[in-house]
């Protein structure tokens, strides 16, 4: 009998802190929750150079956050992150720059960023000349 009365006690015990610590962690979550809806958020700013970790400031009203953000080391285009474009193919080399271009549709906006609806990029044409096409044997080709 002393037994299931000393169960019963630290079934006791142990359901109340495990309350105690519920409480504590929806507390937490409170705190951190904003009355702010209309929240502006800066550029991602990187921690060193000019990709990699960094963070984001936001503000609204007399608030104020930071966010961790990232910035991918082969995305120094000069339309940001935070602007995200659907491309299309890739045009032909033009003999007279040198250069092939395409264009891209503004598909997304992250943070409220600025972005251009349409923004055009370039790269150099390829010096080398396919001679074959891929995956068939030279045999195929005659």
């Amino acid at each position: 009998m002393q037994v299931r009365g000393f169960l019963f006690l630290l079934v006791l015990i142990l359901l109340a802190a495990t309350t105690e610590a519920g409480k504590n962690k929806k507390e937490k979550a409170k705190k951190d929750i904003s009355e702010c809806e209309d929240w502006r958020w800066g550029p991602c700013v990187p921690n060193s150079k000019d990709c990699g970790l960094g963070y984001r400031e936001g503000t609204c009203k007399d608030e104020s956050k930071k966010l961790k953000c990232k910035i991918p080391c082969n995305w120094k285009k000069k339309f940001g992150a935070d602007c995200k474009y659907k491309f299309e193919s890739w045009g032909g080399c033009s003999t007279q720059t040198g250069v092939k271009t395409r264009s891209g549709i503004l598909k997304k906006a992250l943070y409220n960023a600025q972005c251009e609806e349409i923004v055009y990029v370039t790269k150099p044409c390829s010096s080398k000349i396919k001679s074959k096409p891929k995956g068939q044997s030279p045999a195929l080709l005659s």
